[in-house]
Formats: structure tokens, sequence, C-alpha cells
């Protein structure tokens, strides 16, 4: 009776979509096979403490920080790319997969996943993805470096004998590594990334208009008027906060030359490091990175210039992928149509 049950779960788990998770700090990101991506919401859970019930996920999530009473408490459950809080994880994790089959009939469905994760990451981190997405329904998970995903989504060759550099920009790392034959022949891994920008330009807020700001001002700052070159017109943004002097509130005027000097030490930071991976590869796969250019991909490759900088400082040509905020989601849905360099390129071959 119990290999017919058995069985009979191995089947119907079968209509359940295989997905491919970008389970990243700032954005999660689940592409669906043969749909695309369908979900795209911010890594954010927001709990109330008292019954531990799971109020919000997602975008409703992210409106809540900063906003809540001492009885709700908002939880970014991803740290530098890497599982902080596991319960929180697997509970979002099972939250994105009931959405992607909320209109499918399946009974228990049990898809397969494809999970990216960081290149820097430490055995119990990549154990501690792993559960969790067992634990949020998959029947089997694939971990792939995410910078490999990223390269897969942006189209370049990684099996060929000729290396490809990609450079994965996003919210709480930045993966710098060479490809060839399948695999990172050099690599940095730096805990730098979107978030760091962040933090950097409420720090400079901070400390030249004594204003404090939160975190999702900071972000849309980022977004609006960063840049890393001047743009061809100046611009500049009113931002509203807390008066560090009074405590009432208080309303500037930041230019995106300020924002400029605020992130530039992290960027220099980043763009030393890729000099230092450069430095550190073969001196043949230098020559094919200087014939087909270094590639960003995540969500910080879309700062404004940061291709001519980079560009100016290797003194190679450097390309922003399509859509790079996308790419290593992207990425998944390809190594699920290939089987074959799916088996070359996971971390752990087939968990189960």
């Amino acid at each position: 009776m119990l290999n017919i049950v058995n069985k009979f779960l191995e089947k119907i788990s079968h209509f359940g979509h295989d997905l491919g998770v970008d389970l990243g700090t700032k954005n999660t990101l689940v592409y669906v096979d043969k749909r695309g991506i369908i979900i795209n919401e911010p890594s954010v859970v927001a709990i109330n403490t008292r019954t531990t019930e799971i109020l919000e996920i997602g975008h409703e999530a992210k409106k809540m920080v900063g906003k809540t009473p001492g009885h709700i408490q908002t939880i970014k459950p991803l740290v530098d790319g890497v599982i902080s809080d596991f319960e929180v994880t697997e509970k979002m994790l099972k939250y994105f997969i009931k959405k992607v089959h909320s209109e499918n009939f399946a009974i228990l469905p049990r898809p397969r996943i494809i999970i990216g994760i960081p290149l820097n990451i430490t055995e119990v981190e990549k154990k501690a993805v792993e559960d969790a997405a067992k634990s949020a329904g998959a029947r089997k998970v694939y971990l792939v470096e995410e910078v490999m995903a990223s390269a897969i989504g942006a189209r370049l060759s990684v099996l060929d004998a000729s290396a490809n550099m990609v450079v994965d920009i996003g919210g709480g790392t930045t993966d710098i590594a060479v490809i060839s034959l399948g695999g990172v022949v050099s690599y940095k891994s730096l805990r730098l990334a979107g978030n760091e920008l962040d933090n950097n330009i409420a720090e400079y807020v901070r400390e030249e208009f004594n204003l404090l700001i939160g975190e999702q001002l900071a972000e849309k700052i980022k977004v609006t008027i960063g840049s890393v070159i001047p743009f061809a017109e100046p611009r500049e943004m009113e931002i509203r906060g807390r008066d560090l002097i009074s405590g009432l509130p208080k309303a500037v005027v930041i230019t995106d030359h300020q924002v400029r000097d605020a992130i530039a030490r992290t960027v220099n930071k980043i763009i030393e490091n890729i000099k230092l991976t450069l430095e550190a590869t073969p001196p043949e796969l230098v020559s094919d990175i200087y014939e087909k250019g270094i590639v960003l991909t995540g969500g910080g490759a879309m700062l404004y210039g940061l291709d001519k900088l980079v560009s100016q400082a290797a003194k190679i040509p450097v390309i922003v992928a399509d859509d790079p905020l996308t790419c290593m989601a992207r990425g998944t849905g390809l190594l699920f149509a290939d089987e074959i360099l799916l088996n070359k390129v996971i971390v752990l071959p087939n968990i189960i």
C-alpha cells in the first residue's frame, strides 16, 4: 500500500512547474519553465511577533519597512546573498511556490528547483539553501553558482575553451568571475553591492546634512540620480528626513555629484577587485576577455556610467547584459532546457 501511495505522489508531482529561483538579498525572482519570469518581488517578510503569523510577503511587506508598530516585524531573511533566517526563508519560498501553482489543479505540486548561490558560500550555507528549498516543497534541488547562471542568461558560451568574464552586482554580493570550460577559473566574491551603495548614501546624507533617512529613500536616491560619471545635464532631488539636531522633519536637495561622492569608495573597491581578478587569470584567457569584453549583470549593472568607468580602469571593453536584473533567473530557464549543460554546471549533483 505504501509503495502505491509513493508512486501516486511521484506521479502527481510532475504536474508541478520546474522553477528557477534567484534568491537575492533585495529581490527574489522566479522563472517558470516555458512561461518565463512570473515573480519578481522584494525578499521581505512581515511577521506578527505576538502570533508568529506571516502577514505579508514581497511587495506588500516592503511597503511596511520602517513603518510598523512594535508587534509587527519586517524581516529580510537573506543577508549578503546567504540565508540568515532559515524558517522565514522557507516560508517565503513556500509562498512563491504556492503562488506559481495557484492556477494548477495538481495536488501537492513538488517542482524541481534551480537556486543560484554566491561563489564564496560555505558548505553550511549551501546546505541551508538546499534544506530551505526542500522544506518548501521541492522534490529536487540543483545549486548553481549565480555568476554561472547569469553568464548563461546573458547567452555566453560557458562550455567553450575560451574565457568569459562576468561581473554580477547584486543586492548583497558582487561576484567577479572568469569562466571557461563550464567552470570558474579565477574569481573574487565581495560583500559589497547594492545594499552597500544604499548605506553609503544614507551615511553621506547624515554627515553632510545632519539628516536621518531610511533605506528605502537611500535606494530611491541611487536609482533616480545615482551615477559614477556625470550626466549630460546635472540632476538633483529633494529628500525629506529627520533633522538630527532638532529632531524635526527637514527637507534638503541632493545632487548627482554628491551621490557620486557618496558611493565612490565602494565603486572603486569593486573596480579594484575586477583588476585583481584579471591579474590572477592565465594570459591566454585574458586575451579572450580582451577580445570579447567584460559582461556586467545584476541590478548594480544599471548604475549609470559603470560600464564606461570599468572599461577605462581595466582597459578592456565592457558590455551591460540585456535586462541585467533578470539574467540569473533567465539562465536557470535555459538550464532546464539543456540537461547536459545543467549536469555540467551544478555545484552539487542532483540533490534529492
